[in-house]
């Protein structure tokens, strides 16, 4: 079997797990399991289903998908299989964003109202463009990748830093941001779920249109350029879908951890595959990893809820664990074979 017909395979092979995930968030509620059938349900019921469950089981979905994609394009980019999608200081600039936002107007970490959510979102998706707006102006640009690299992690250092210490200056802030830093989808809507399904559309297809540079730049920078390779373009418009993918879902799910770093690696143990495919496969390992991610933090302690970003960084963090141990351990058999 050729690799891109494994690739066609395990397209179709996580688009079903990912609507199968879907569909099993809309009867998975606070009290576990929730079997209904929709002839006999009552009104409340449908209400729940179509304006409560299944967006926020499709916004789960959009969100891991934009996750996905995003780490997969900062892996490629840097050529560092640990790159994620807050790598450019998106992850703290939502977060300063956000604690900016509370500090000013204050209100509950997930307010009802939807003037007052519509701002905390914006907040949130503000504060991760400005981060990366200043990481590129301290990088002086995309030419140098490791300058790059480097002035994302400072920023997010930094901005990090003052987050804190604004949470220390008011200990309400801390309290009201604890929902958006622990990642939750609990308040998705229909209207997050069409912005998050814009943006996934649009970062997918500016991904695939450059992918060929992701694949040259495996080569080296100096033989991609002798390629012909558009560097200087590409790499300004692969940080900006990191930018947007990232700041969109951030916006709507809150700092959710792993999704974005685990979902390229499981595709590359899965197929060997150009970046073209490797993306898309990314965007829907990540889709399925945060719908069956949030059916599970609903269901194993219910009534009560895990926030999805704790369930995310556990299972997340494991898989790596064990990808080290085992890579490790396959290093050294082959040492002592030799």
């Amino acid at each position: 079997m050729s690799d891109q017909t494994r690739a066609h395979r395990w397209v179709g092979l996580l688009l079903l797990i990912g609507v199968t995930t879907v569909l099993l968030g809309t009867v998975a509620g606070s009290q576990g399991w929730h079997a209904w059938w929709w002839s006999q349900a009552d009104e409340v019921s449908r209400q729940i289903v179509l304006d409560i469950r299944l967006p926020r089981s499709l916004g789960a979905w959009l969100g891991g998908g934009l996750l996905g994609l995003a780490g997969a394009v900062a892996q490629g980019l840097f050529r560092n299989p640990l790159a994620d999608p807050y790598l450019l200081g998106s992850a703290s600039g939502a977060s300063l964003g956000v604690g900016t936002y509370f500090s000013l107007f204050g209100g509950s970490a997930w307010v009802m109202t939807w003037w007052l959510g519509l701002g905390l979102t914006g907040a949130a998706f503000v504060g991760a463009v400005l981060a990366v707006i200043l990481t590129l102006l301290l990088a002086r640009g995309v030419q140098q990748t490791l300058r790059l690299l480097l002035a994302g992690v400072v920023v997010g250092v930094v901005l990090g830093a003052v987050t804190s210490m604004m949470s220390l200056l008011q200990p309400q802030v801390l309290q009201a941001m604890q929902g958006f830093m622990l990642g939750s989808t609990a308040f998705v809507g229909w209207t997050a779920c069409a912005t998050m399904a814009m943006v996934l559309i649009l970062c997918v297809a500016l991904a695939w249109t450059f992918a060929r540079v992701l694949d040259a730049l495996t080569l080296g920078e100096s033989t991609a350029q002798t390629l012909g390779v558009p560097l200087r373009s590409a790499r300004l418009v692969l940080v900006g879908v990191i930018s947007l993918a990232t700041g969109a879902a951030v916006a709507h799910i809150g700092l959710v951890a792993f999704v974005g770093l685990a979902a390229p690696h499981l595709v590359r143990s899965l197929v060997r595959c150009t970046h073209a495919w490797r993306l898309l496969l990314a965007a829907l390992m990540g889709g399925a990893l945060l719908s069956l991610a949030d059916v599970l933090a609903r269901v194993l302690f219910a009534p009560q809820e895990l926030p999805v970003g704790v369930l995310t960084a556990v299972l997340g963090g494991g898989y790596l664990l064990w990808r080290v141990y085992r890579d490790t351990d396959q290093s050294s058999g082959a040492g002592a074979v030799r």
